[in-house]
């Protein structure tokens, strides 16, 4: 049984509380049939993340992904509780941590600088998991970089024609409407950016192809070519794109730490079960002093990263503004750590830990792209000591 001690933390109050029991109670009764293991990746993966939408709407907890107007659990995007949602599902399956995740992402553009129009016709249906929302900001030469985009909008006559590519996004093929960034205008870099939200039936845009990755998840490639959509798509104004993508990233990196924490909570309840249940020279393994130092230094880890979540998710719910730094030190350590975890606990199950279809062999696969998307870790660093320089410099 995973630890929720932490949820007596002064960080939560009772609807938070509240909501993390909502989200076991359902992870626990639900997932088996909604998301069954031999149902959760290859031909079966895209219908059981379709499925897994619309039971978590069904259930209500997609309403932490959308703001009270449109049906949602809180006045705006409340971190805490999607970082709750996040940890919560991702120990219990990947899947279903992605399927949630995905709908606060690909529509927190809309909830953030959405005009009343485009909020009452998107969010009411995400919450209620009637539309698969999807994010799509990365391309082949645009990664970490945002600033060298290349997929250009063009100016004609009442909307916008999208030309170009985006690749590793979430959703590809299952989306209803992706929230794109494209480069408008002549200004340079990061500055010419600007959002759209446009409709996966759009003319002009398709699924250029599949990604398979280690983990399965619904991952591919877009591609624009004379996609016109009317200038009322925009969010924002043009310029604004490089302001929408870091605004939603200031709220969802820490989330991507929560469901790191996750997994990471799961492996250490599975390495502890294991090394009470085996025995090895006439003793359990818990008994050895060198199990107990790997499971002191798993529940530290453990701990420690909860502590750096829910700090900057409290952080951006109480005190608001920008959390750059506290987010991507939150993202940084607690993927980082989980992976150390994780690791510690295939070390523990020894051979049958590298078993194919093992708890932990899976939570091994999950991890990994956790340090790369949303910021790489290396990226993690550069925005933390940029921060910390700007505070010594007084900026």
């Amino acid at each position: 049984m995973a630890d929720s001690s932490f949820l007596g933390w002064p960080f939560f109050d009772a609807t938070h509380r509240a909501f993390a029991a909502s989200v076991e109670d359902w992870a626990a009764a639900a997932l088996p049939t909604v998301c069954p293991e031999d149902e959760a990746h290859g031909e079966h993966m895209d219908h059981t993340a379709r499925r897994l939408v619309g039971e978590l709407g069904r259930a209500g907890l997609l309403a932490a992904c959308v703001p009270a107007a449109h049906g949602g659990r809180a006045a705006g995007l409340d971190v805490r509780g999607l970082c709750l949602g996040r940890e919560i599902l991702a120990r219990h399956a990947g899947l279903a941590d992605f399927a949630f995740a995905m709908q606060g992402l690909g529509s927190a553009a809309i909830t953030l600088f959405g005009d009343d129009r485009q909020q009452a016709r998107y969010l009411p249906r995400v919450g209620r998991g009637e539309a698969i929302a999807a994010f799509a900001l990365s391309e082949a030469e645009a990664g970490s970089d945002v600033g060298a985009m290349t997929t250009r909008a063009v100016a004609d006559g009442d909307g916008y024609v999208i030309d170009g590519a985006k690749t590793w996004i979430s959703n590809a093929g299952l989306a209803d409407f992706y929230t794109v960034f494209a480069r408008v205008g002549e200004a340079p870099g990061a500055k010419g950016l600007a959002a759209f939200v446009v409709d996966a039936d759009t003319p002009g845009l398709t699924v250029s192809g599949r990604i398979d990755v280690i983990a399965p998840h619904p991952l591919g490639s877009l591609a624009f070519d004379g996609c016109r959509v009317p200038a009322a798509s925009m969010l924002g104004r043009p310029g604004d794109g490089f302001k929408v993508a870091m605004s939603v990233l200031d709220v969802f990196r820490s989330t991507v730490g929560a469901a790191a924490l996750g997994f990471a909570r799961r492996a250490l309840d599975e390495a502890v079960d294991r090394a009470e249940r085996r025995r090895a020279f006439g003793s359990r393994l818990a008994e050895f002093q060198l199990i107990q130092a790997k499971i002191a230094e798993m529940a530290l880890a453990v701990d420690a990263a909860a502590l750096l979540i829910y700090r900057a998710a409290w952080t951006k719910d109480v005190l608001g503004g920008r959390v750059t730094r506290e987010a991507s030190m939150a993202k940084l350590f607690a993927t980082e750590q989980a992976q150390v975890v994780i690791d510690q606990a295939v070390q523990i199950f020894g051979g049958l830990g590298v078993v194919s279809g093992m708890a932990v062999e899976k939570l091994y696969r999950e991890i990994r792209a956790l340090r790369i998307y949303e910021g790489t870790s290396e990226v993690q660093k550069l925005v933390i000591a940029a921060k910390v320089l700007d505070g010594y410099r007084g900026n």
